[in-house]
Protein backbone atom coordinates (compact mmCIF):
# COMPACT_ATOMS: atom_id res chain seq x y z
CA UNK A 1 0.00 0.00 0.00
CA UNK A 2 1.49 3.55 -1.05
CA UNK A 3 2.70 5.22 2.30
CA UNK A 4 1.38 8.68 2.21
CA UNK A 5 0.25 9.82 5.36
CA UNK A 6 -1.26 13.31 5.64
CA UNK A 7 0.77 14.93 8.42
CA UNK A 8 -2.30 15.54 10.81
CA UNK A 9 -2.63 12.29 11.28
CA UNK A 10 0.70 11.99 12.85
CA UNK A 11 -0.61 13.65 15.88
CA UNK A 12 -2.19 10.65 16.72
CA UNK A 13 1.15 8.68 17.26
CA UNK A 14 2.96 9.56 20.23
CA UNK A 15 5.67 6.86 19.50
CA UNK A 16 6.50 4.08 16.18
CA UNK A 17 5.19 1.48 18.85
CA UNK A 18 2.20 1.20 19.06
CA UNK A 19 0.54 2.79 22.14
CA UNK A 20 -2.55 3.23 24.09
CA UNK A 21 -4.98 5.98 22.89
CA UNK A 22 -8.54 7.43 23.47
CA UNK A 23 -11.77 6.38 21.66
CA UNK A 24 -10.66 8.02 18.13
CA UNK A 25 -12.82 8.99 15.49
CA UNK A 26 -13.04 7.90 12.29
CA UNK A 27 -15.25 7.61 8.77
CA UNK A 28 -15.80 4.06 8.45
CA UNK A 29 -18.47 2.88 5.88
CA UNK A 30 -21.50 1.53 7.61
CA UNK A 31 -25.06 -0.06 6.76
CA UNK A 32 -27.46 2.94 5.92
CA UNK A 33 -31.44 2.06 6.77
CA UNK A 34 -32.35 1.89 2.61
CA UNK A 35 -29.75 -1.03 2.25
CA UNK A 36 -26.93 0.73 0.50
CA UNK A 37 -23.61 1.42 2.75
CA UNK A 38 -22.49 5.10 3.80
CA UNK A 39 -19.97 6.79 5.23
CA UNK A 40 -20.45 7.44 8.72
CA UNK A 41 -18.48 9.11 11.73
CA UNK A 42 -17.69 6.38 14.02
CA UNK A 43 -15.28 5.39 17.06
CA UNK A 44 -13.01 2.92 18.01
CA UNK A 45 -12.96 2.24 21.63
CA UNK A 46 -10.16 -0.16 21.46
CA UNK A 47 -7.31 1.18 18.55
CA UNK A 48 -3.86 1.43 19.73
CA UNK A 49 -1.68 2.20 16.21
CA UNK A 50 -4.07 4.14 14.27
CA UNK A 51 -1.44 3.74 10.88
CA UNK A 52 -0.88 -0.31 11.49
CA UNK A 53 -4.26 -0.42 12.62
CA UNK A 54 -3.38 -2.44 15.40
CA UNK A 55 -5.50 -2.49 18.78
CA UNK A 56 -6.84 -4.73 21.71
CA UNK A 57 -9.60 -6.79 19.45
CA UNK A 58 -7.18 -7.31 16.30
CA UNK A 59 -3.52 -6.87 14.34
CA UNK A 60 -4.10 -6.69 10.72
CA UNK A 61 -1.09 -7.94 8.10
CA UNK A 62 -0.41 -7.84 4.76
CA UNK A 63 1.48 -9.52 2.35
CA UNK A 64 0.98 -12.81 4.20
CA UNK A 65 1.50 -16.21 2.33
CA UNK A 66 -0.17 -19.11 3.87
CA UNK A 67 -0.54 -22.02 1.95
CA UNK A 68 -2.27 -25.63 2.87
CA UNK A 69 -0.59 -28.49 0.67
CA UNK A 70 -0.56 -32.11 2.03
CA UNK A 71 2.63 -32.77 -0.52
CA UNK A 72 4.66 -30.26 1.40
CA UNK A 73 7.35 -32.05 3.54
CA UNK A 74 7.31 -29.34 6.31
CA UNK A 75 3.38 -29.94 6.78
CA UNK A 76 3.79 -33.87 6.86
CA UNK A 77 6.49 -33.68 9.27
CA UNK A 78 5.04 -31.71 11.60
CA UNK A 79 4.53 -33.41 14.97
CA UNK A 80 2.40 -30.62 16.87
CA UNK A 81 0.10 -27.94 16.06
CA UNK A 82 2.13 -25.15 16.29
CA UNK A 83 4.77 -26.60 14.04
CA UNK A 84 1.98 -27.37 11.58
CA UNK A 85 0.89 -24.02 11.99
CA UNK A 86 4.37 -22.73 11.37
CA UNK A 87 4.64 -24.73 8.17
CA UNK A 88 1.41 -23.46 7.12
CA UNK A 89 2.53 -19.49 6.90
CA UNK A 90 5.23 -19.11 4.26
CA UNK A 91 5.47 -15.53 4.55
CA UNK A 92 4.65 -13.91 7.57
CA UNK A 93 3.76 -10.22 6.29
CA UNK A 94 4.01 -7.10 7.72
CA UNK A 95 1.83 -4.14 9.43
CA UNK A 96 -1.05 -2.55 6.90
CA UNK A 97 -0.55 1.18 6.46
CA UNK A 98 -3.41 3.12 6.53
CA UNK A 99 -3.44 6.16 4.96
CA UNK A 100 -5.63 9.31 6.39
CA UNK A 101 -6.85 12.84 6.45
CA UNK A 102 -8.74 14.88 9.37
CA UNK A 103 -11.56 16.99 8.74
CA UNK A 104 -13.14 18.29 11.82
CA UNK A 105 -10.94 16.58 14.20
CA UNK A 106 -12.53 13.45 12.46
CA UNK A 107 -10.15 10.95 10.89
CA UNK A 108 -10.82 10.24 7.35
CA UNK A 109 -9.87 7.15 4.97
CA UNK A 110 -7.66 8.68 2.10
CA UNK A 111 -7.59 5.41 0.34
CA UNK A 112 -9.97 2.53 -0.79
CA UNK A 113 -7.85 0.11 1.38
CA UNK A 114 -7.99 2.09 4.24
CA UNK A 115 -11.92 2.11 3.96
CA UNK A 116 -11.80 -1.19 3.89
CA UNK A 117 -9.40 -1.85 7.05
CA UNK A 118 -11.03 0.63 9.33
CA UNK A 119 -14.34 -0.57 8.32
CA UNK A 120 -13.36 -4.13 9.14
CA UNK A 121 -11.62 -3.08 12.59
CA UNK A 122 -14.53 -1.23 13.39
CA UNK A 123 -16.83 -4.61 12.92
CA UNK A 124 -14.44 -6.76 14.50
CA UNK A 125 -14.38 -4.10 17.37
CA UNK A 126 -18.56 -4.50 17.66
CA UNK A 127 -18.58 -8.46 17.33
CA UNK A 128 -16.44 -8.56 20.15
CA UNK A 129 -18.64 -6.33 22.16
CA UNK A 130 -21.65 -8.26 21.44
CA UNK A 131 -19.85 -11.37 22.85
CA UNK A 132 -18.83 -8.97 26.21
CA UNK A 133 -21.89 -7.68 26.80
CA UNK A 134 -24.76 -9.67 25.24
CA UNK A 135 -22.93 -13.33 25.34
CA UNK A 136 -20.98 -12.53 29.07
CA UNK A 137 -17.73 -13.60 27.71
CA UNK A 138 -14.78 -11.70 29.77
CA UNK A 139 -12.97 -9.63 28.06
CA UNK A 140 -10.28 -11.40 29.33
CA UNK A 141 -11.09 -14.82 27.62
CA UNK A 142 -10.46 -13.31 24.07
CA UNK A 143 -7.20 -13.34 24.87
CA UNK A 144 -4.75 -10.89 23.07
CA UNK A 145 -5.82 -9.28 19.83
CA UNK A 146 -6.44 -11.45 16.83
CA UNK A 147 -4.81 -11.54 13.90
CA UNK A 148 -6.21 -10.84 10.94
CA UNK A 149 -4.30 -11.36 7.18
CA UNK A 150 -5.61 -8.83 4.95
CA UNK A 151 -5.27 -9.60 1.33
CA UNK A 152 -3.08 -12.56 1.53
CA UNK A 153 -1.72 -15.37 -0.49
CA UNK A 154 -3.82 -17.76 0.68
CA UNK A 155 -3.87 -20.96 -0.80
CA UNK A 156 -5.41 -24.82 -0.34
CA UNK A 157 -3.43 -26.09 -2.97
CA UNK A 158 -4.95 -29.66 -2.85
CA UNK A 159 -8.41 -27.64 -4.39
CA UNK A 160 -6.80 -24.59 -6.26
CA UNK A 161 -3.12 -23.94 -6.60
CA UNK A 162 -4.30 -20.10 -6.50
CA UNK A 163 -5.19 -17.98 -4.04
CA UNK A 164 -8.76 -17.60 -2.95
CA UNK A 165 -10.53 -14.54 -3.41
CA UNK A 166 -13.70 -12.98 -2.82
CA UNK A 167 -13.84 -14.43 1.10
CA UNK A 168 -13.52 -13.87 4.50
CA UNK A 169 -13.10 -16.69 7.01
CA UNK A 170 -11.98 -18.05 9.99
CA UNK A 171 -8.98 -20.51 9.89
CA UNK A 172 -8.49 -22.46 12.60
CA UNK A 173 -5.32 -23.68 11.88
CA UNK A 174 -3.28 -20.83 12.00
CA UNK A 175 -6.23 -19.23 14.79
CA UNK A 176 -6.20 -15.99 12.18
CA UNK A 177 -8.63 -14.48 10.13
CA UNK A 178 -8.25 -14.22 6.29
CA UNK A 179 -9.74 -11.21 4.57
CA UNK A 180 -8.97 -12.49 0.70
CA UNK A 181 -9.03 -9.88 -2.34
CA UNK A 182 -11.75 -9.72 -4.44
CA UNK A 183 -12.28 -10.50 -7.84
CA UNK A 184 -16.05 -11.32 -8.98
CA UNK A 185 -17.64 -10.32 -6.24
CA UNK A 186 -19.25 -7.00 -7.52
CA UNK A 187 -21.63 -6.41 -4.56
CA UNK A 188 -20.19 -5.04 -1.01
CA UNK A 189 -16.65 -6.72 0.22
CA UNK A 190 -16.81 -8.56 3.22
CA UNK A 191 -14.98 -6.99 5.00
CA UNK A 192 -17.20 -3.96 5.62
CA UNK A 193 -20.50 -6.12 6.14
CA UNK A 194 -20.87 -6.12 9.70
CA UNK A 195 -23.05 -9.99 10.06
CA UNK A 196 -20.50 -11.22 7.65
CA UNK A 197 -17.84 -10.42 9.78
CA UNK A 198 -19.64 -11.27 13.11
CA UNK A 199 -20.20 -14.72 11.19
CA UNK A 200 -16.63 -15.23 11.11
CA UNK A 201 -15.99 -13.81 14.31
CA UNK A 202 -18.50 -16.50 16.02
CA UNK A 203 -16.48 -19.23 14.57
CA UNK A 204 -13.43 -18.05 16.69
CA UNK A 205 -15.41 -17.88 19.84
CA UNK A 206 -16.83 -21.15 18.67
CA UNK A 207 -12.95 -22.67 18.73
CA UNK A 208 -12.12 -21.50 21.86
CA UNK A 209 -15.48 -22.49 23.82
CA UNK A 210 -15.73 -25.52 22.26
CA UNK A 211 -12.70 -26.59 20.90
CA UNK A 212 -10.55 -24.93 23.55
CA UNK A 213 -8.00 -23.12 20.67
CA UNK A 214 -7.58 -26.07 19.21
CA UNK A 215 -5.78 -25.78 15.32
CA UNK A 216 -6.63 -29.23 14.64
CA UNK A 217 -9.97 -29.89 16.66
CA UNK A 218 -10.13 -33.64 17.79
CA UNK A 219 -13.91 -33.63 16.60
CA UNK A 220 -12.84 -32.84 13.46
CA UNK A 221 -9.55 -35.30 13.00
CA UNK A 222 -10.79 -37.77 14.72
CA UNK A 223 -13.97 -38.53 14.33
CA UNK A 224 -13.92 -36.88 10.58
CA UNK A 225 -11.63 -39.87 9.95
CA UNK A 226 -13.73 -42.60 9.87
CA UNK A 227 -16.67 -43.89 7.37
CA UNK A 228 -19.93 -42.50 8.56
CA UNK A 229 -19.24 -39.47 10.54
CA UNK A 230 -22.57 -38.23 12.43
CA UNK A 231 -20.70 -36.54 15.10
CA UNK A 232 -18.42 -34.83 12.92
CA UNK A 233 -21.14 -33.86 10.53
CA UNK A 234 -23.35 -32.69 13.49
CA UNK A 235 -20.54 -30.17 15.08
CA UNK A 236 -19.87 -28.93 11.61
CA UNK A 237 -23.04 -27.63 10.97
CA UNK A 238 -23.68 -26.53 15.04
CA UNK A 239 -20.74 -24.17 13.92
CA UNK A 240 -21.99 -23.02 10.99
CA UNK A 241 -25.74 -22.70 12.06
CA UNK A 242 -24.75 -20.71 15.67
CA UNK A 243 -22.08 -18.61 13.18
CA UNK A 244 -25.33 -17.53 11.16
CA UNK A 245 -27.39 -16.80 14.61
CA UNK A 246 -24.32 -14.64 16.53
CA UNK A 247 -24.04 -12.59 13.03
CA UNK A 248 -27.62 -11.79 13.34
CA UNK A 249 -27.22 -10.78 16.73
CA UNK A 250 -24.82 -8.36 16.00
CA UNK A 251 -27.14 -6.67 13.50
CA UNK A 252 -29.56 -6.28 16.25
CA UNK A 253 -27.33 -4.52 17.88
CA UNK A 254 -26.91 -1.85 15.14
CA UNK A 255 -28.57 1.40 14.17
CA UNK A 256 -30.57 0.10 11.57
CA UNK A 257 -31.61 -2.97 13.25
CA UNK A 258 -31.78 -6.98 13.09
CA UNK A 259 -31.31 -7.77 9.57
CA UNK A 260 -31.97 -12.05 9.25
CA UNK A 261 -30.78 -11.29 5.59
CA UNK A 262 -27.65 -10.08 6.25
CA UNK A 263 -25.76 -11.77 3.83
CA UNK A 264 -27.69 -9.89 0.95
CA UNK A 265 -25.63 -7.34 0.61
CA UNK A 266 -22.58 -8.91 -0.32
CA UNK A 267 -24.12 -12.20 -2.32
CA UNK A 268 -26.72 -12.62 -4.48
CA UNK A 269 -30.59 -13.37 -3.72
CA UNK A 270 -30.48 -17.32 -4.21
CA UNK A 271 -27.77 -17.62 -0.98
CA UNK A 272 -29.30 -14.75 0.93
CA UNK A 273 -32.40 -16.27 0.84
CA UNK A 274 -31.12 -19.64 1.68
CA UNK A 275 -29.59 -18.58 5.11
CA UNK A 276 -32.33 -16.33 5.90
CA UNK A 277 -33.09 -16.85 9.82
CA UNK A 278 -36.99 -15.47 9.38
CA UNK A 279 -37.71 -18.83 7.00
CA UNK A 280 -39.91 -20.98 9.30
CA UNK A 281 -40.40 -24.02 7.03
CA UNK A 282 -36.72 -25.26 6.73
CA UNK A 283 -36.81 -28.79 8.20
CA UNK A 284 -34.81 -31.78 8.50
CA UNK A 285 -36.19 -34.18 5.62
CA UNK A 286 -35.08 -37.66 5.27
CA UNK A 287 -32.09 -37.22 3.35
CA UNK A 288 -30.65 -34.60 5.40
CA UNK A 289 -31.35 -37.16 8.48
CA UNK A 290 -29.46 -40.30 6.34
CA UNK A 291 -26.63 -37.47 5.57
CA UNK A 292 -26.36 -36.85 8.81
CA UNK A 293 -25.81 -40.37 10.33
CA UNK A 294 -24.54 -41.96 7.07
CA UNK A 295 -21.73 -40.03 5.19
CA UNK A 296 -18.38 -39.22 5.41
CA UNK A 297 -17.49 -36.04 6.60
CA UNK A 298 -15.94 -34.86 3.06
CA UNK A 299 -18.94 -36.22 1.78
CA UNK A 300 -21.43 -34.27 3.90
CA UNK A 301 -19.79 -30.93 3.51
CA UNK A 302 -19.04 -31.25 -0.39
CA UNK A 303 -23.09 -31.26 -0.48
CA UNK A 304 -23.11 -28.02 1.64
CA UNK A 305 -24.99 -30.09 3.94
CA UNK A 306 -23.49 -28.91 7.02
CA UNK A 307 -24.79 -24.95 5.97
CA UNK A 308 -28.44 -26.21 5.03
CA UNK A 309 -28.84 -28.18 8.77
CA UNK A 310 -27.07 -25.29 10.12
CA UNK A 311 -29.68 -22.96 8.85
CA UNK A 312 -32.26 -25.19 10.23
CA UNK A 313 -30.65 -24.82 13.42
CA UNK A 314 -30.48 -21.28 13.23
CA UNK A 315 -34.23 -20.71 12.18
CA UNK A 316 -35.31 -23.05 15.06
CA UNK A 317 -33.55 -20.43 17.62
CA UNK A 318 -34.56 -17.57 15.80
CA UNK A 319 -38.44 -18.52 15.89
CA UNK A 320 -38.02 -19.74 19.77
CA UNK A 321 -36.48 -16.37 20.63
CA UNK A 322 -38.51 -13.58 18.76
CA UNK A 323 -41.89 -15.48 19.41
CA UNK A 324 -40.97 -14.89 23.21
CA UNK A 325 -39.42 -11.90 22.51
CA UNK A 326 -36.52 -12.55 24.35
CA UNK A 327 -34.09 -12.41 21.85
CA UNK A 328 -30.89 -11.89 23.87
CA UNK A 329 -31.82 -14.07 26.96
CA UNK A 330 -31.77 -16.99 24.54
CA UNK A 331 -28.30 -15.84 22.81
CA UNK A 332 -26.93 -15.78 25.97
CA UNK A 333 -28.37 -19.04 27.13
CA UNK A 334 -26.82 -20.67 24.11
CA UNK A 335 -23.10 -19.34 24.39
CA UNK A 336 -23.12 -20.49 27.82
CA UNK A 337 -24.23 -23.50 26.98
CA UNK A 338 -20.46 -23.39 24.52
CA UNK A 339 -18.82 -24.81 27.69
CA UNK A 340 -19.91 -25.86 31.21
CA UNK A 341 -17.96 -27.51 34.09
CA UNK A 342 -21.03 -27.51 36.10
CA UNK A 343 -21.85 -31.29 37.47
CA UNK A 344 -25.00 -32.34 35.33
CA UNK A 345 -24.86 -29.91 32.95
CA UNK A 346 -22.03 -30.39 30.33
CA UNK A 347 -21.79 -28.00 28.04
CA UNK A 348 -20.79 -28.79 24.56
CA UNK A 349 -17.25 -29.02 24.82
CA UNK A 350 -18.26 -31.15 27.89
CA UNK A 351 -20.32 -33.14 25.65
CA UNK A 352 -17.39 -34.00 23.04
CA UNK A 353 -15.60 -35.22 25.91
CA UNK A 354 -18.19 -37.59 26.86
CA UNK A 355 -19.01 -38.62 23.12
CA UNK A 356 -15.17 -39.12 22.65
CA UNK A 357 -15.42 -42.63 22.57
CA UNK A 358 -18.30 -42.92 20.20
CA UNK A 359 -19.65 -40.05 18.05
CA UNK A 360 -23.14 -41.45 17.98
CA UNK A 361 -23.68 -40.28 21.79
CA UNK A 362 -22.96 -36.76 19.65
CA UNK A 363 -26.54 -36.37 18.43
CA UNK A 364 -29.18 -34.10 17.70
CA UNK A 365 -31.23 -35.09 20.76
CA UNK A 366 -27.72 -34.84 22.96
CA UNK A 367 -27.05 -31.53 21.75
CA UNK A 368 -30.72 -30.19 21.63
CA UNK A 369 -30.61 -31.23 25.28
CA UNK A 370 -27.41 -29.03 26.20
CA UNK A 371 -29.07 -25.84 24.83
CA UNK A 372 -32.31 -26.57 26.27
CA UNK A 373 -30.78 -26.72 30.22
CA UNK A 374 -29.21 -23.65 29.68
CA UNK A 375 -32.32 -22.05 29.45
CA UNK A 376 -34.01 -21.54 32.91
CA UNK A 377 -37.21 -18.87 31.92
CA UNK A 378 -39.93 -21.47 31.36
CA UNK A 379 -42.07 -20.01 28.41
CA UNK A 380 -38.62 -19.71 26.52
CA UNK A 381 -37.57 -23.30 27.75
CA UNK A 382 -40.75 -24.25 26.13
CA UNK A 383 -40.57 -22.30 22.97
CA UNK A 384 -37.02 -23.77 21.94
CA UNK A 385 -38.13 -27.24 22.64
CA UNK A 386 -41.07 -26.92 20.30
CA UNK A 387 -39.04 -25.46 17.82
CA UNK A 388 -36.11 -27.82 17.89
CA UNK A 389 -38.66 -31.17 18.66
CA UNK A 390 -40.24 -29.65 15.52
CA UNK A 391 -37.37 -28.51 12.80
CA UNK A 392 -35.02 -30.61 13.64
CA UNK A 393 -37.35 -34.12 13.90
CA UNK A 394 -36.24 -35.01 17.03
CA UNK A 395 -38.82 -37.44 18.82
CA UNK A 396 -40.83 -35.46 21.65
CA UNK A 397 -40.67 -38.38 23.69
CA UNK A 398 -36.84 -37.97 23.92
CA UNK A 399 -36.88 -34.57 25.27
CA UNK A 400 -40.21 -34.42 27.33
CA UNK A 401 -41.23 -36.28 30.17
CA UNK A 402 -39.85 -37.64 34.04
CA UNK A 403 -35.75 -36.42 34.18
CA UNK A 404 -35.84 -35.10 30.82
CA UNK A 405 -35.43 -31.23 29.97
CA UNK A 406 -38.03 -30.17 28.08
CA UNK A 407 -41.40 -29.19 30.17
CA UNK A 408 -44.71 -30.85 29.96
CA UNK A 409 -46.67 -28.35 28.05
CA UNK A 410 -43.52 -29.01 25.13
CA UNK A 411 -44.39 -31.37 22.12
CA UNK A 412 -43.28 -30.22 19.28
CA UNK A 413 -44.51 -27.67 17.04
CA UNK A 414 -46.64 -28.56 13.28
CA UNK A 415 -44.09 -26.68 10.45
CA UNK A 416 -42.49 -29.82 9.67
CA UNK A 417 -44.27 -33.18 8.22
CA UNK A 418 -42.69 -36.03 10.63
CA UNK A 419 -39.98 -38.36 9.41
CA UNK A 420 -41.10 -42.15 10.17
CA UNK A 421 -38.13 -43.48 12.46
CA UNK A 422 -35.17 -44.53 11.23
Amino acid sequence: MHRTVIAAALLFLAACEPVPQDPVRVRALVLSGNGSYITQEVTLNTLTDIIRMEGDVAKLIGGARIVLDSTDPEQQAASTEEGFANALVQAEGRPVTANWITQDNVLWPADFHTWNLVTAYYNFEKSREYFNTVGNIPLADFGGPATVYYFPDFILKDANPEPIKDNALWFAPTQSFMLAPFDALQRAPLAINSGIMSHEYAHMVFNRKVYGSRRLPPPILEWGAVGASPGANLIKALDEGLADYHGYGVTCKSATGCDSRFFRTSFDDNLSNDRDLAKTDRCVDAFMRDQLNNAALGTFSAQGLEYKLGSILASALYQAGESTGQREVLMRAIISAYSDETANNPGLKQLVTLSQNNQQNFNLTSVAAVFIKHVTDVPLKTALCNELIDHLQIPAASLVGPGLPCPAAAQGGNTCTKLPPP
